[in-house]
């Protein structure tokens, strides 16, 4: 079941009377309803009170409410303020610009600026490709959306995109010191996002589509890719696909199958689950059942558009029909990228023997993971309170690190493929609880980048894509 996190932290400054059970107090008064006290902060000691900041870890905004009426009932206790931890790491924004060369004096501004910049842009001029050697092209990379699919959550529009975006152009910059700007845009109209990044697009030396709705995110990828020289990467279709096939190549050995013996069931074919099934034809598994709202995709069913006629096209080849439930019987390996809470301990136990269960809908996953562990040998989530936790930040910020530094002018499967590969060897001994590294292991951005730019250098020699190496 879901534990207490730091994603609903809360801190409630309460004025309690001065004695030596009201910490105790305090802290019981949490933990009787399920909260977790991270940290008990003394702000002011009087003879007759204290005033306390206690910072507590809750399930969701209405546990929150629930710790604080909690700490209002102790006899003597007065919350003063409650504020959202999360909340408070939004003010202002997450991120800032700040100058890479100083500016101290009359001959430094004449070299950054004019007239000395005059010199710079004109040789820009005669040799546009200069533009990645001498402006932030060379490093930059744009986070693009509309706000149509924003995580879960749906289609919320641009403004509330922002959190996001702002939070994805910390990650480049943390794992992998990649500059990225939120580029958010207040129209879903196919044709003029796709015309909209086409202008900004000579800034910057990659795109990131993110949190564009399926199917449009299809067609503005593929057509951006045609139009731009620089990489286009939708990272909730990629993104989740190299982590996805990382993760499985480690948890197939841990249970000593081969893929091309696998029966594999991917729930959702979204936006990611298109990706997954695309990126994981490469590794020619045994067979691929593709299951969303109604069933499983065959070329027979009616109704299917053009993804699902794509995706019916290169799975099923025996025309399997009928539900999720069906599809499981049997089945080695589930991938869910959907909804909460579709199926439960009964339609585990169908399963192959030593099955695997990635249930990645997030927060609430497609299965419980405690049931899932009673049936599967390996349990993988999207979430971070469990172990095996899928999170595209092990894959985009090396992705494009090594793009970059490749200076590569497009992305492809070979490039995917190395990515993941790399993402799966930084774990040398896998087991059931191990089968991705942490987030935060400082060897998978670096591992990723090199080999991206190492496919990179091979496609370019093989005359698939063009580089600046």
């Amino acid at each position: 079941m879901p534990i207490p996190g730091p994603g609903y932290a809360i801190t409630v400054r309460v004025e309690a009377p001065s004695s030596s059970n009201a910490a105790g107090d305090l802290a019981v008064a949490v933990g009787a309803v399920g909260g977790v006290v991270t940290a008990f902060d003394v702000v002011e000691s009087r003879t007759d009170a204290i005033v306390v900041d206690i910072s507590c870890n809750a399930l969701n905004s209405e546990h929150a409410d629930e710790i604080t009426a909690a700490l209002g009932r102790v006899p003597g206790v007065t919350v003063r303020k409650v504020s959202d931890r999360t909340f408070l790491i939004h003010l202002g924004g997450k991120i800032e610009v700040s100058s890479k060369v100083a500016l101290r004096n009359r001959d430094d501004l004449s070299r950054a600026y004019t007239p000395g910049v005059a010199r710079v842009c004109q040789a820009i001029a005669a040799n546009p490709s200069d533009a990645r050697r001498l402006t932030i092209k060379r490093n930059t990379v744009a986070v693009v959306t509309d706000g149509s699919a924003v995580l879960g959550l749906g289609n919320l529009g641009a403004a509330a995109a922002m959190p996001v975006m702002e939070g994805k152009a910390a990650l480049f910059k943390r794992f992998a010191n990649v500059d990225a700007w939120p580029v958010v845009l207040d129209t879903q109209d196919t044709e003029e996002i796709i015309r909209t990044v086409q202008v900004i697009a000579p800034a910057y030396g990659g795109i990131n589509l993110e949190d564009i709705a399926a199917p449009r995110c299809f067609e503005i990828e593929r057509r951006l890719r045609e139009m731009l020289d620089i990489p286009v990467f939708h990272d909730d279709q990629h993104g989740t696909a190299v982590v996805v096939l990382g993760a499985l190549r480690n948890a197939l050995r841990v249970v000593g199958k081969s893929i091309s013996d696998t029966r594999i069931v991917v729930c959702g074919v979204g936006a990611a689950g298109s990706a997954i099934i695309r990126l994981l034809a490469s590794e020619k598994p045994g067979e691929v059942l593709a299951v969303d709202i109604d069933g499983i995709v065959h070329a027979g069913r009616p109704g299917l558009d053009d993804n699902l006629a794509s995706i019916a096209a290169q799975t099923n080849s025996t025309g399997r029909a009928g539900t999720l439930a069906d599809a499981l019987v049997g089945a080695d390996v589930f991938i869910g990228v959907s909804a909460p809470n579709l199926f439960g301990a009964e339609e585990a136990a169908t399963m192959a023997e030593d099955a695997i269960i990635f249930a990645l809908a997030n927060p609430d996953p497609e299965i419980d993971p405690a049931i899932a562990a009673h049936h599967a040998a390996v349990v993988a989530t999207g979430r971070s309170d469990y172990p095996n936790q899928i999170n595209n930040v092990l894959a985009f910020p090396g992705v494009f690190r090594g793009l970059l530094d490749a200076q590569a002018h497009d992305i492809t499967d070979r490039m995917l493929l190395a990515a993941s590969a790399a993402i799966a060897d930084v774990v040398t001994e896998p087991n059931a609880s191990f089968i991705v590294p942490s987030v935060f292991d400082p060897a998978v951005a670096p591992a990723v980048a090199d080999a991206v730019k190492h496919a990179v250098q091979q496609a370019a020699a093989a005359g698939e894509v063009v580089a600046g190496l």
